[in-house]
């Protein structure tokens, strides 16, 4: 993205018909021009139809990349989802091929009272319409549309009321409804910077990821999401929870509610749940 050279961000660059099938992917129109309200419809677009999802961090084998063809192939032809180092660089990637202009932040995520290791976050900075916006599609509880950064006061969005405020350690700090989501350093970094930390996520005895089986996705009203053999379904109406009994209910509901459809064989192994881990990952 823009932290790379002219020459490398033209060669990263998505071809016309990766673009058109990652619209597709999202059911979205390519904007006239690289624009706000370009830039709110292709959010609200990917965050309705891309799920969050660690689904191949339980499964033997299965490869996770952050290259910008793997997650081309992962999020768009196999209509998988998955975490903020997966799905904010891939849809960096569309943006960027419909003339934005993307940096890749890293952050620290706020868990149980504290401030997570740097680089366990990974957010984009888009500049549209004279102003710069914090673009998320990888975080549970993120926004459906951009949040201005650098606007005082609260920012409404559909998934609650945000604000985006500078700490007086400095830094970008995400706040939803009077708590605090993640802290952002302002300094833009490479894709290449979280190789390390990717593979902490994928080995570290107390890794969330590692402790946690889960899909989640944003609806037009609501979310859904499963938490190892939970189904939890939340709406104007309330909240109602469903056990999978098995994995013919578990591939159903990935199915169901995010469009994955595992191949033939393939099946996540059911995670030994830390209870203070798993408290940490709920999203619903």
């Amino acid at each position: 993205m823009t932290s790379r050279t002219s020459e490398e961000t033209a060669e990263n660059m998505l071809s016309d018909a990766m673009v058109d099938a990652y619209l597709e992917r999202i059911g979205a129109r390519r904007p006239e021009k690289a624009d706000l309200h370009g830039l709110r419809h292709l959010q609200e677009r990917h965050v309705l139809s891309v799920p969050f999802e660690n689904i191949d961090y339980h499964v033997e084998g299965a490869e996770l990349s952050l290259e910008r063809d793997f997650l081309h192939d992962k999020i768009v032809r196999r209509r998988r989802g998955g975490g903020c180092y997966e799905l904010n660089p891939s849809f960096g990637h569309l943006l960027e091929a419909l003339g934005y202009s993307v940096e890749i932040l890293a952050g620290q995520v706020f868990l149980g009272g504290e401030f997570g290791a740097p680089l366990c976050h990974l957010a984009l900075r888009v500049h549209a319409d004279g102003k710069d916006w914090l673009v998320d599609v990888g975080f549970g509880k993120g926004s459906r549309f951009p949040l201005e950064i650098g606007a005082q006061g609260v920012q409404k969005d559909p998934h609650g009321e945000f604000e985006v405020v500078t700490p007086e350690e400095g830094g970008i700090q995400v706040v939803l409804d009077g708590g605090i989501q993640y802290r952002l350093d302002e300094r833009p970094v490479r894709i290449e910077d979280f190789y390390p930390t990717l593979w902490w996520y994928r080995t570290a005895p107390d890794s969330v990821f590692l402790h946690n089986l889960i899909a989640s996705m944003q609806k037009e009203s609501g979310r859904a999401t499963v938490n190892g053999r939970e189904l939890v379904l939340t709406d104007a109406g309330g909240t109602r929870t469903v056990e999978l009994a098995d994995d013919a209910a578990l591939r159903a509901a990935y199915e169901e509610h995010f469009g994955i459809v595992l191949e033939p064989g393939v099946m996540p192994k059911q995670p030994e749940v830390d209870p203070a881990v798993r408290i940490i990952m709920q999203i619903d």
